[in-house]
């Protein structure tokens, strides 16, 4: 062979057996089915990765297949007939004490002026209906007294009643005087120098917003109200327990702090958002507060109890949760077969099935770790456990006994 050909033959012979090689790899990796193109059919082939829509699952979840009832006698398996139930669940929330919004009333004044004197100078006082809160004085107030009476004794003396003396009095009461307090200035015809403003209603005085000597307006909050003979319950429910909660739900309701024995309650109101801070869902509860007891501001606990009617059930236990996915075993003539499920609600001991399995169907309810385990090592192509057998037998030639002296020997 020429120089030529020995130097063109030499990189040609290099390429052709980088190519067998190449070659040789690809098919090893197709005969194994693990070149990554070929991952996804065969995924989308195994029944026991799709769901029970027929669509593949995520190729990367553990592969599992039937088993042989023959091969499970010794792990202790019991079975169940899928059926229809009610599921009771209790939810329990923390709950809190607060005042019913539509029994507060915040006192204002309608007229400009300064506090002179305080009946109810301290929170926490009860307080009744009509029961003097604070003397106002008011310049505004005086000079329309004033005014009324002049044109009250000039309508008087020609003896004629006109619609000024109405409208007169109409506006003092728009202003804040009260009917007894106008009578009482016709009868003496001496303008009141301090004007009295009373309880709008029966409650606590949980904020006090002036003392003696605040000047006032109009916009000023002199004092709130609140009545506490029936008050508000908050509880707050769970991200994960939202749709156990609506209106009408019964609650057991425990304030221990309280001393008030546990009483029951429904859902009155369920807020339309979140607390974001502790992933809450916020419920209210109104319940009748006739001796104080339940003070705003107590924590106590709230336990809902819901009812799921005719919904397919199985134990907790049969359900083997990969995290991404959830399936049982079902019995099929001698074999049991692995089958995605979709859950719904879930208790301490049951689950709701919403797909996956029908009423009548027998499921393995115990003991399905261990099958689960046994059809994932039958899915890798290894034979599974042996459960049953005998042990290996011992050699029948003992092994040489060994001098613990052999390597100190001279």
């Amino acid at each position: 062979m020429t120089p030529v050909l020995r130097h063109i033959g030499a990189p040609f012979g290099a390429a052709l057996a980088t190519a067998v090689i190449f070659t040789t790899l690809l098919w090893v990796q197709h005969a194994r089915l693990s070149w990554p193109f070929n991952a996804a059919p065969a995924a989308a082939l195994d029944p026991a990765r799709t769901s029970p829509g027929g669509e593949p699952q995520d190729a990367t979840a553990p592969r599992r297949t039937a088993v042989d009832a023959a091969a499970t006698q010794n792990l202790d398996i019991t079975l169940e007939t899928v059926g229809r139930d009610t599921l009771r669940q209790t939810v329990r929330a923390v709950a809190t004490i607060v005042p019913d919004e539509s029994r507060i009333a915040h006192v204002h004044t309608r007229v400009s002026g300064w506090v002179e004197h305080l009946e109810v100078s301290t929170t926490g006082e009860v307080v009744r209906a009509g029961q003097p809160l604070m003397h106002l004085f008011s310049q505004e107030l005086l000079s329309s007294q004033t005014e009324y009476l002049a044109v009250r004794r000039a309508a008087t003396a020609s003896g004629i009643t006109t619609a000024v003396l109405a409208s007169g009095r109409s506006r003092l009461g728009i202003l804040g005087m009260t009917a007894a307090e106008i009578d009482a200035i016709e009868q003496s015809g001496e303008p009141r120098r301090l004007i009295t403003v009373v309880a709008p209603r029966n409650g606590v005085v949980v904020n006090r917003g002036v003392t003696t000597g605040t000047s006032v307006d109009p916009s000023t909050t002199l004092l709130t109200i609140a009545d506490l003979s029936r008050v508000w319950v908050l509880a707050e429910i769970p991200e994960t327990n939202i749709p156990v909660v609506r209106i009408g739900t019964p609650a057991q309701l425990d304030f221990a702090a309280s001393g008030h024995p546990p009483f029951a309650a429904k859902v009155e109101f369920v807020y339309p958002t979140l607390t974001e801070r502790t992933r809450t869902l916020r419920v209210r509860l109104s319940v009748a507060n006739p001796g104080g007891a339940l003070r705003p501001g107590l924590y106590g606990t709230a336990a809902f109890e819901s009812e799921i009617p005719d919904v397919i059930t199985i134990p907790r236990d049969a359900v083997v949760d990969t995290g991404l996915q959830q399936h049982v075993f079902v019995a099929v003539g001698d074999r049991f077969e692995p089958r995605l499920v979709v859950l719904g609600a879930q208790l301490a001991d049951r689950v709701e099935v919403r797909a996956g399995v029908s009423e009548g169907e027998r499921i393995v309810a115990s003991g399905v770790f261990l099958l689960d385990s046994e059809s994932r090592l039958r899915a890798t192509g290894g034979n599974g456990h042996q459960h049953g057998s005998s042990p290996p037998e011992k050699p029948s030639k003992a092994a040489p006994a060994v001098d613990p002296h052999a390597g100190h020997r001279g």
